[in-house]
């Protein structure tokens, strides 16, 4: 290489060789850096005044902080091979700050295109283009290098190369195909960062599981858990190992709480039977029986009289219009209708994600989804799920360890179901009802674990600034009133990477125990909620579960519903009308029938009008739970119902 001569009139001789040296390897490599070394070259080389120490020429033009450290280390590197020379004197250097070494976060765009640049030989300069960087660099990045986290926003991880070739690590070469390589600084940040990767994968995998459940105290936490949206730092590194350790077994002892703690993401939820002699390889923990976990926990139906009165409250017993559930069943000499339930036994089945065929990212990509969960080996199945966005199913296998798909037993849903809503969806749906309507809907289904997974987007204050005390207020009722758990992603790439850790999670909860599932002959809509709630009350070892298809049938919008379900969501039209206020109503007119004729009844001069529109407060007083129907509101419903 040629170097730029030093000019010997020049008062620093010895400075401005060094800097032509740097300014002829920046031209070679074709960096970034050549504007600089250029402008502190020219400035050096027209500088009349000799410098005691290269921390004084820090005044030119041209001449930052960073070339004057890269000086000075270069001058104390000639003065212990050799002494120094009359035309340049030592003096100590001048105490500072020492600046920190650039050091990528981990899993990000820098950290990755980092390890990708130093898959080669070790100081190589060699390169590589875009395409074979970002294959190499994808499988440790979160976010996607080829399409944006947001489709409102077009910057992926690539963009984090110009932050590195900004700050000399990364330098570029090659018309037309570009070609990328790590400057000698870029060389020594990669392998700070291999060997922090290798200092933090331990030996053993259940120490990540030991180190990250440490005991916190219950009266400490609070009842609603926020979100922290923080990195997961060690969140992904961590998975495989623990989710290939975990060996869990169903506990027969109820009298004691599983409780599955995740370090990585600060949540904790309680599960039905594991064994302790897998506890500490799993990550879940015993909790003594009468004491509550430290973060929310997922209640759940545990006794049929609990059962029984949801069931009420849902408006799903059995009988006739305007009977309480449990009188209905009562009246129900069949109930509990006997069966033999199937087993399936381990091995003979596996695990897989259901996605509903409508979740896609954008119009013009629809298989993003499906493709990024494949690449983090989770291959979904697509279907049109009548509720949630997403579940898992057990597929039986054949004797040739293939999947069966033949016949209605094929496919077991598993009680895990999740509701995937953006920030702005959830606003909307709470305008419009839609909030509500899934909700009672997810009930119905009689899944245990229901998550709430919503992605916090970026929204402008005029469109969320209003809505905010609202959807805070739906999000806490959630998870209060409701029992969901609620899950909080920044992008979608994180409910991507969620939900592919919770297939390897439940892969490992699942395909070690058999599968106990309710013939399809012995459900009803009437029964279905009933019968689940005293499964569990009397047998709360077992987990029972259904068919796929009889699912989708329970589940389905239009399938099964009763006259009662209907005019219970005709009522909940109406804003300000509850389902607690709504099954009210039904109870005093057990049908639109009645309904109407009530409001007939009241006549048709100016005073019957008053009457209809305090009909319900007058009526109702009382009779609605915790409050009453208002005369506000009941004008409202006295406007619909009192003109037909």
């Amino acid at each position: 290489m040629a170097t730029t001569p030093a000019d010997p009139e020049c008062a620093n001789p010895l400075l401005l060789r060094w800097i032509g040296e740097w300014l002829e390897e920046a031209r070679h490599r074709n960096s970034m850096g050549i504007t600089t070394y250029k402008k502190a070259y020219d400035s050096m080389k027209a500088c009349p005044l000799r410098f005691n120490h290269p921390s004084e020429a820090q005044q030119l033009h041209g001449v930052g902080p960073r070339l004057c450290d890269r000086l000075t280390a270069k001058l104390v590197e000639h003065s212990s091979k050799r002494p120094l020379q009359d035309d340049q004197e030592s003096v100590p250097p001048k105490k500072g700050r020492k600046p920190r070494p650039y050091v990528p976060s981990f899993r990000t765009g820098p950290y990755a295109i980092l390890l990708a640049l130093s898959s080669g030989e070790d100081g190589s300069t060699q390169g590589f283009t875009k395409s074979e960087i970002i294959e190499l660099a994808q499988p440790d990045c979160d976010s996607s290098f080829t399409a944006p986290s947001d489709p409102t926003k077009f910057f992926t991880a690539w963009n984090s190369m110009k932050t590195l070739i900004g700050k000399d690590l990364v330098f570029e070469r090659g018309r037309p195909l570009r070609k990328y390589a790590l400057t000698d600084e870029g060389w020594d940040v990669a392998r700070r960062v291999r060997r922090a990767n290798v200092v933090d994968q331990p030996a053993d995998p259940t120490a990540i599981v030991e180190s990250g459940h440490k005991s916190r105290d219950p009266s400490a936490s609070t009842p609603i858990p926020t979100s922290t949206n923080k990195e997961q730092s060690t969140a992904d590194s961590q998975d495989t190992a623990r989710l290939s350790t975990a060996q869990s077994r169903r506990d027969r002892n109820r009298n004691w709480d599983w409780v599955w703690e995740d370090a990585e993401e600060g949540i904790s939820d309680r599960a039905d039977g594991f064994d302790a002699a897998t506890s500490d390889a799993t990550g879940w923990r015993c909790s003594p029986p009468g004491t509550e976990p430290d973060v929310l926990a997922r209640p759940a139906v545990a006794a049929t009289r609990q059962g029984i009165e949801d069931a009420d409250r849902l408006g799903l017993e059995a009988g006739r219009i305007g009977e309480t559930g449990s009188r209905a069943l009562a009246d129900q000499a069949a109930f509990p209708p006997a069966f033999d339930p199937l087993v399936l036994e381990p091995s003979t089945f596996a695990i897989h994600l259901v996605l509903d065929n409508r979740e896609v990212r954008a119009k013009e990509d629809r298989t993003y989804i499906q493709d990024e969960l494949a690449r983090r080996g989770v291959k979904p199945i697509m279907k049109s799920l009548d509720v949630g966005d997403a579940l898992w199913i057990a597929r039986r296998k054949g004797a040739d360890g293939a999947d069966m798909t033949g016949s209605e037993q094929d496919d077991i849903v598993l009680d895990w179901i999740v509701e995937r809503k953006r920030l702005d969806d959830l606003v909307g749906s709470i305008k419009d009802g839609r909030f509500r309507e899934q909700k009672f809907r997810l009930r119905k289904s009689g899944v245990k674990n229901v998550i709430y997974l919503i992605e916090e987007i970026s929204m402008t204050t005029e469109s969320f600034g209003k809505y905010q005390e609202a959807t805070e207020s739906a999000i806490a009722s959630s998870q209060v009133v409701d029992g969901f758990f609620v899950k909080r992603t920044q992008k979608m790439d994180d409910t991507i990477r969620y939900l592919a850790r919770m297939t390897m999670l439940l892969k490992s909860i699942y395909e070690s125990n058999p599968l106990h599932v309710i013939p399809s002959r012995v459900l009803s809509d009437d029964n279905y909620l009933p019968l689940l709630a005293h499964l569990r009350g009397t047998k709360p070892s077992v987990d029972y579960h259904i068919t796929y298809e009889a699912f989708a049938n329970l589940a389905s919008k239009s399938n099964f519903l009763t006259l009662r379900d209907v005019y219970l969501k005709m009522l909940m039209c109406t804003k300000g009308i509850t389902g607690e206020k709504a099954l009210g109503i039904q109870k005093r007119w057990a049908t639109p029938y009645h309904l109407i004729r009530a409001y007939q009844r009241c006549g048709h001069d100016e005073a019957a009008k008053l009457k209809r529109m305090n009909l319900m407060a007058t009526e109702l007083v009382g009779t609605v739970g915790r409050k009453s129907i208002g005369k506000a509101l009941s004008a409202k419903v006295a406007d619909v119902w009192g003109s037909l």
